[in-house]
């Protein structure tokens, strides 16, 4: 009843493991998919060792967290091995990658072998990576159609909330060739310690993730729905089923959980149990509720 296929990836569910969230090893990579993920996506992967921002770089805040990791990860040449050892758990698994520029891109997608690449291009507080690339609709552009020619799997992009119009980016990466973009990445924030008059992060600023941002992410969803004819894949503010049917309603073919799955590692087996429930009362299947919420 779940199942489905994304740009040609088999899923048993439309549940994914969002990037950033226990994807640096291919051991809890495997262990979300054993949990109930239809898929995995790795921590963001760069051409070189990352050591990321100093200390503090998350804090919870109201209905959410800030972070400002800044990328930090083992480069991709040490990490072939953790793709492998998650694809044991028998569900795709997508590799996260980011890059100052799209020659970095290319050199990492050609060098790893995975299910998909998901092109961080929406990253808020990576000097020179991220957001600051995928602003600008011609470098998206740019990179998504200079991986999806050299790429033997498929492209998504993953796009950032942080514009003034998203829909403007999102069909950069269609026309760039991408199979899918990804909605949406942390929303710019900062938090102010009031005893020092300092701000609580290393960075300064962060990504506001969790419940917060969830209806940042839907009306986004909705948009790129309405403007693209490429997947989009949900993803924000996700904790329990009725928020995951929320986003399918609204236009995404399927959706990723990243800061909810640190409060409950069985998160996935549990939502697509309760989505089953719902979708068997109400007599409906996935592609009914899919897009749902523009048929009014």
């Amino acid at each position: 009843m779940l199942a489905l296929t994304l740009t040609g990836l088999k899923l048993r569910n439309p549940l994914m493991l969002a990037a950033g969230i226990m994807g640096t090893t291919g051991g809890s990579l495997k262990r979300v998919a054993e949990g109930g993920a239809g898929a995995v996506v790795t921590k963001s992967i760069g051409k070189e060792p990352r050591r990321g921002h100093s200390n503090p770089s998350m804090i919870e805040v109201d209905s959410g967290y800030l972070n400002a990791m800044g990328l930090p990860n083992p480069s991709y040449r040490d990490f072939q091995g953790e793709i492998e050892r998650a694809r044991e758990a028998g569900v795709p698994v997508i590799a996260s990658i980011f890059g100052g520029s799209t020659e970095e891109f290319l050199e990492i997608a050609g060098a790893l072998r995975a299910d998909a690449f998901e092109l961080n291009l929406s990253c808020p507080h990576a000097c020179g990576y991220g957001a600051e690339i995928g602003t600008r609709p011609d470098l998206v552009e740019e990179i998504a159609r200079a991986v999806k020619s050299t790429a033997r799997s498929p492209v998504w992009v993953k796009l950032t909330p942080n514009v003034t119009d998203i829909k403007s980016i999102g069909l950069a990466a269609q026309r760039g060739g991408a199979d899918a973009v990804v909605a949406i990445n942390t929303v710019r924030g900062m938090a102010i310690d009031i005893e020092s008059g300092y701000p609580i992060l290393g960075n300064r600023f962060g990504g506001l993730s969790g419940r917060a941002i969830k209806p940042v992410a839907i009306r986004c969803v909705y948009d790129l729905y309405e403007a693209l004819d490429i997947p989009v894949i949900g993803v924000g503010g996700i904790s329990d089923w009725r928020d995951a049917i929320e986003f399918i309603m609204a236009g995404a073919r399927a959706v990723e959980i990243g800061s909810a799955v640190g409060n409950n590692i069985n998160i996935f087996s549990d939502i697509s149990s309760c989505m089953r429930e719902f979708l068997v009362e109400k007599e409906w299947t996935l592609n009914d509720i899919y897009g749902m919420a523009h048929e009014l």
